[in-house]
């Protein structure tokens, strides 16, 4: 089976090696425990990316690597009705007492577990930690980019925030709803008022 991994250029030489989650943790997995986070097609690789990235953030750094994995890998897989209810919400407690267990019985090398981006779809964990760890046929990184038009929709409503937050200044988040037609659940308009910026999300290791 193919799997694929997006990441930093820097990254790439260690994007089968578990040390980003181990760091930070991630959905499946407690900090301090090594796990590689990769998808069934380089598609679902791409929007597992986009969905934690900066909104206003088009990064000009990343590459999509390519794996095979041994025959008969993925050898397990967890369907959605073996998991806790809600399980894609962002609880992950009860999943990183899963994946953390799977990672010390080392009872395979990779497992399929549903999308929370995408839920009829698949990503493949690999266990770092696996003897066959070393059977994985990595193929060199290639340089990945975003359609710019994935990100114009935010540059635009961040553009009109401003222009809003500009003319009524006194009352910045009730003018931005109202020229929006939003009920405040946009935290884009919020960061675009406040300036704040955050960096990559740690639940998602290896950016």
């Amino acid at each position: 089976m193919q799997i694929w991994r997006i990441c930093r250029a820097r990254f790439a030489g260690e994007a089968f090696s578990g040390l980003g989650a181990r760091r930070f943790g991630g959905r499946w997995n407690a900090p301090g425990v090594p796990m590689v986070y990769a998808s069934s097609s380089l598609s679902l690789a791409a929007i597992e990316l986009f969905v934690h990235l900066e909104p206003n953030l088009q990064p000009d750094d990343l590459v999509s690597i390519a794996a095979q994995l041994p025959r008969g890998e993925p050898a397990q897989r967890l369907e959605p009705d073996q998991l806790p209810v809600g399980w894609w919400m962002d609880d992950f407690e009860p999943l990183r007492a899963i994946g953390d267990t799977w990672i010390l019985e080392k009872s395979s090398l990779a497992i399929e577990v549903p999308s929370a981006a995408l839920r009829t779809e698949w990503n493949v964990l690999v266990n770092p930690l696996h003897p066959a760890i070393a059977e994985i046929n990595v193929e060199p990184p290639q340089p990945f980019h975003f359609d710019a038009r994935m990100f114009r929709q935010v540059e635009q409503r961040e553009l009109l925030a401003s222009q809003v937050s500009e003319q009524r200044p006194g009352n910045q988040i009730p003018a931005v709803e109202a020229a929006l037609g939003t009920q405040n659940d946009d935290a884009v308009i919020r960061a675009a008022l406040s300036g704040n910026q955050t960096p990559y999300p740690p639940r998602y290791p290896g950016l």
